[in-house]
């Protein structure tokens, strides 16, 4: 029997990339094992996004040196962002690896891994499916039932910020049908999954896959910034697939996506929001800084004012919306000033949680020209400060909801006896304290918070919702009514 080990670093999108590695080999008669000593093959799913990823790969790999030396028959692959990034690079960076393996090319794994087994060299494949894009579909695996599912939209990126990377490790945006993305959740839920997130890289750019591709020349061309900022833009069509996935797949619970992009939160988008139950009331909205001259340098294409009009609408579609954000401190240029439009940005919208970064400098990205950079001690030190007030506006939002009921869909047990614990409609973790006796993962049930943790909130239920998505009844109807944290 053929096993394999998989470790995955990075986003959401990295954990799908790892899950269709899964099924690749799965089909192909391997079995997964924790054990490295019992593995045929070790693959490396990894994240480029920042310097420090790099870093822990080769660190990570280094660690396997002794077993592939015993064990010489091993096959050790590195996936992913970084993979892509660096090529055939990389298999000079690190002489363990015998495999190098772009996202649009999981499908060849095994085919490579069997190039490797019978003595062919180590081998880099990191091509783009531009021509013809293919999306791996997810499998119900019914000897691991699952709650909660990813199914990937879109792919690629169009937007160009200047210290990003995917464009370069993604390709340009390609979508993907709107019948096979249905599709996929109708399987999907046939196998008992109750929630559903939409992946992409910037996910509510959705089209139908019809228009010809804009953008497509790599950030390693030297693609102008004045020009990117000049290119056409239709209305994302992102709103019509949220409308007819609630229309066409009842039994799905909720609904969730990531990452939009601010400048395609559209009206009929917030309006989807108000209208279906489906969707709860939190969004990840990535803002990245409230200066506008910083936003300018990083092309973000929004404003401090237009990124506050998309927040406030959103907040506005239901009673107790929620959003959380991503921001990075001590990008070129940025000034304590800058930093203090950020935090007080922050302040003014009322992120329940925000994930901080510190600017970290890639490969191919139009930044690297930016030549005042910010002290690695004055990053960190901002970085705190912004932590600080991300923790105040957390502990504010969970303690406001103590004695309000909530809506959890159940996880699977607690690790607090007696209780199960779950995701509500906003998005908070809760432990709720249920009878014994009873299964209660994948279930739906209604709960009072009685008390507000730093990252967590408790409460006893109340009873169970109804089975079916189509008889939950809507948030906007829940007697929830939660003022917006503003300093």
């Amino acid at each position: 029997m053929r096993r394999f080990l998989l470790q995955t670093f990075g986003c959401q999108m990295n954990m799908h990339d790892s899950r269709r590695i899964e099924e690749v080999l799965y089909a192909q008669g391997y079995e997964a094992t924790d054990a490295p000593e019992l593995a045929d093959l070790i693959v490396f799913n990894t994240c480029s996004i920042r310097e420090k990823a790099d870093h822990k790969l080769l660190s990570t790999v280094g660690t396997f040196r002794p077993l592939k030396e015993r064990k010489r028959e091993l096959v050790i692959a590195v996936a992913g962002c970084m993979a892509q990034q660096q090529g055939k690079a990389l298999l000079a960076r690190a002489d363990l690896v015998d495999i190098v393996l772009g996202p649009d090319n999981i499908p060849e794994l095994p085919e490579l891994v069997r190039h490797v087994q019978n003595g062919g060299k180590p081998i880099a494949r990191t091509e783009f499916d531009l021509d013809q894009p293919a999306f791996l579909t997810a499998r119900v695996r019914p000897d691991r039932p699952e709650v909660a599912s990813y199914v990937t939209v879109m792919k690629g990126c169009d937007e160009r910020c200047t210290y990003c990377i995917v464009p370069y490790t993604r390709g340009s945006e390609r979508y993907r049908p709107a019948t096979d993305i249905v599709r996929e959740i109708q399987t999907l839920c046939e196998g008992g999954v109750r929630e559903i997130t939409l992946l992409g890289q910037t996910v509510n750019s959705w089209h139908e896959p019809v228009r010809p591709e804009v953008g497509s020349q790599p950030i390693a061309q030297g693609l102008k910034l004045s020009a990117l900022m000049q290119q056409p833009v239709a209305e994302s069509q992102f709103a019509e697939l949220v409308r007819r996935i609630a229309r066409e797949v009842p039994a799905l619970a909720r609904l969730r996506y990531t990452s939009p992009h601010p400048r395609h939160v559209t009206d009929a988008l917030v309006l989807a929001h108000r209208e279906l139950p489906i969707l709860p009331a939190h969004v990840h909205l990535p803002m990245q800084s409230g200066s506008d001259r910083v936003l300018r340098r990083m092309l973000r294409r929004y404003r401090r004012h237009t990124f506050l009009e998309k927040a406030r609408a959103l907040q506005a579609s239901r009673p107790g919306f929620t959003l959380s954000t991503d921001i990075i401190v001590g990008f070129p240029g940025e000034t304590d000033s800058d930093f203090e439009d950020t935090l007080s940005l922050m302040r003014e919208v009322g992120f329940v949680s925000v994930f901080g970064f510190k600017y970290s400098p890639r490969p191919h990205t139009p930044a690297l020209r930016l030549s005042d950079d910010i002290p690695e001690s004055v990053k960190s030190e901002r970085l705190a400060r912004l932590f600080e007030v991300a923790d105040e506006l957390q502990v504010q939002h969970h303690a406001q909801l103590v004695g309000q009921m909530v809506e959890v869909l159940v996880d699977g047990p607690s690790k607090e006896a007696g209780h199960v614990a779950g995701r509500s409609e906003r998005h908070e973790l809760v432990h709720v304290a249920v009878p014994s006796g009873t299964d209660w993962t994948g279930r739906l049930v209604r709960a009072r918070v009685t008390q507000a943790k730093k990252r967590s909130l408790f409460a006893i239920l109340e009873m169970p919702l109804p089975a079916a998505a189509r008889d939950l009844p809507s948030a906007r109807k829940m007697p929830v009514r939660l003022p917006l944290v503003v300093s």
